[in-house]
């Protein structure tokens, strides 16, 4: 499995609403339910309306469209991790997942992966 690491730096946010979220950008998750509106997004993209926010985190897509009938991928990934010491915030969309690690923790969470056979891509 390949897994990619993106060249941006991240923030996971909790925002007002989305109406000052670029959700043209590249990168931009949101989540809504009856209790927050929460975005991660790239951190020069952070909107005003933001009311809490943390900052620092790295980013890698597991690459690939991934199927729903594949079972574990990203429990076998996280456990990996978790048994590192490495915490995460995941995020599933239709085709993949990416996976989010604090930025002094991301070479490591590569080095982990890599040596687990995993191919970290450039």
């Amino acid at each position: 499995m390949e897994i990619k690491p993106l060249d941006h730096e991240f923030s996971i946010c909790r925002v007002k609403d989305y109406s000052q979220t670029d959700l043209q950008d590249e990168f931009c998750f949101t989540g809504k339910t009856d209790e927050e509106c929460s975005l991660v997004c790239r951190t020069e993209y952070v909107p005003g309306n933001t009311v809490e926010r943390d900052d620092g985190w790295r980013a890698f897509r597991i690459q690939g469209i991934l199927d729903f009938s594949l079972i574990g991928i990203l429990s076998r990934i996280t456990g990996l991790l978790a048994d590192h010491q490495i915490g995460i915030f995941a995020i599933s969309t239709y085709n993949t997942d990416y996976i989010l690690t604090k930025k002094e923790d991301f070479k490591k969470a590569l080095e982990v992966l890599r040596s687990c056979g995993y191919q970290v891509l450039s």
